[in-house]
């Protein structure tokens, strides 16, 4: 494994170098260290960003081709694409033995979470997936309250977001699927863009954000948000993947497209100590406050302020927001009492944020990252369960240890996907 000396600065490559989603690593530490590439399919979509970084580093529009000819001078990359291409960049970047920051969900398949977990075990390099509220005191507040029985047992968990709101500025709406085709702007290498999937003409709305709409490409409201809302309860209850997961209500979408709306349900069977627990997810209308008893413990105000998870126990409720952040409790004794005396801070703290503890890591002056592969691959591979139930309004019945969906055996394609010629990696694990 490529490991830096202390105080050394490593050599950085950006996949994806476009808009706020490449500014976020950029002004979080890694311009403190040497960037020595970028890549970008969209000239220029990251043209602004180029303007005030670039001097005279390299530029690629495949990243295939930036790995093989720079893997030797490059200690670390940050993968910013989109969803359906995270898995091809993270895999190849491995197998050189370069450390990998990759923006989340960390893959756009079940098959892809397993391999970059099997990945970062075989080629030992410092791994993090970009749900950054995991790196903060907040989660952290969150997990030793929960994990000291502040709240009591918990049994049911209910997360949510209001959006997406299609046609909006990250989720398309298009009239028709497939969707018209579009001129090609001028600077889009559309075949790169599109990478492992199928061939299909360009549509303007797919970038630079809506394509999380579609499947091929995203995993909607879910999987944007999923691996940021679901953080606290799966790190908290040790959650491993559930053994059934149930659309429960989808609004009617057209094929290949997210819907407006969805409750989904996630039933995780007991662990150790703790008994089974059920998640809710509710994304767009559904009162997503009906499927549990918020209003027991004094709740019913602020669970429409800014909270966006809670975990209902048998003394209390904690809620936290679509971020993690900061917990709050219900009733106001038990919370009184917590602040009063708050359990043991067991879980490390982090300085400086999640590309900074990556970093540090890599140059072995602290730990592995608290959302290293093995991590965020569990994480994620819940998330995509969802997706997977939301997209065909279905229950899925999900056996772990083959990583076969039992009750349903044709969605297993969608378990890993197939990919285009050029476009495999991790086949050999």
């Amino acid at each position: 494994m490529k490991r830096k000396s202390l105080n050394s600065k490593l050599n950085i490559a950006f996949i994806g170098s476009g808009g706020w989603i490449a500014q976020q690593p950029y002004k979080q530490g890694c311009s403190e260290e040497n960037l020595v590439a970028f890549c970008d399919v969209d000239r220029n979509q990251c043209a602004e960003n180029m303007k005030a970084w670039r001097t005279n580093q390299p530029f690629f529009d495949d990243f295939r081709v930036m790995l093989d000819k720079m893997h030797k001078e490059i200690d670390a990359v940050v993968v910013s694409t989109p969803d359906h291409t995270h898995f091809a960049a993270t895999q190849m970047a491995m197998e050189r033995g370069i450390h990998v920051y990759t923006q989340k969900p960390l893959a756009h398949n079940l098959w892809q979470c397993r391999t970059l977990a099997k990945s970062k075990e075989r080629y030992k390099v410092v791994t993090q997936m970009g749900n950054q509220g995991h790196a903060d005191d907040g989660i952290r507040n969150s997990v030793e309250a929960v994990r000291a029985g502040v709240i009591g047992k918990v049994s049911r968990v209910l997360c949510r977001n209001d959006g997406p709101d299609m046609g909006g500025t990250h989720f398309g709406n298009p009239a028709t699927m497939p969707p018209p085709a579009s001129a090609l702007p001028d600077g889009l290498a559309w075949d790169l863009w599109l990478g492992p999937t199928a061939k299909r003409e360009f549509y303007r709305d797919y970038l630079p954000q809506k394509w999380r709409a579609f499947y091929d490409f995203g995993s909607g409201m879910l999987g944007d948000f999923g691996c940021h809302t679901f953080d606290t309860p799966v790190w908290a209850l040790d959650l491993d993947p559930p053994t059934v997961v149930e659309c429960l209500y989808r609004e009617t979408s057209l094929e290949g497209l997210i819907p407006k709306s969805s409750h989904i349900r996630f039933h995780f069977p007991a662990k150790g100590a703790r008994g089974p627990v059920v998640l809710d997810w509710f994304d767009g209308a559904p009162d997503w406050k009906r499927a549990g008893q918020l209003e027991t413990f004094g709740a019913e105000q602020d669970a429409l302020v800014g909270r966006a998870c809670w975990l209902l126990g048998t003394k209390g409720l904690l809620g936290c927001g679509t971020h993690a952040g900061q917990p709050i409790i219900f009733p106001e004794a038990v919370r009184q009492e917590w602040k009063t005396n708050p359990p043991p801070k067991t879980i490390p703290r982090v300085a400086g944020g999640p590309f900074r503890e990556w970093m540090r890591a890599i140059k072995g002056e602290g730990p592995e990252p608290s959302s290293n592969f093995k991590v965020a691959a569990n994480l994620t591979e819940i998330i995509l369960l969802g997706v997977l139930a939301q997209r065909f309004n279905t229950r899925i019945e999900w056996d772990t240890k083959s990583g076969r969906i039992t009750n349903h055996p044709e969605l297993n394609a969608f378990v890993k996907e197939p990919v285009r010629e050029g476009w495999r990696f991790g086949e050999n694990l």
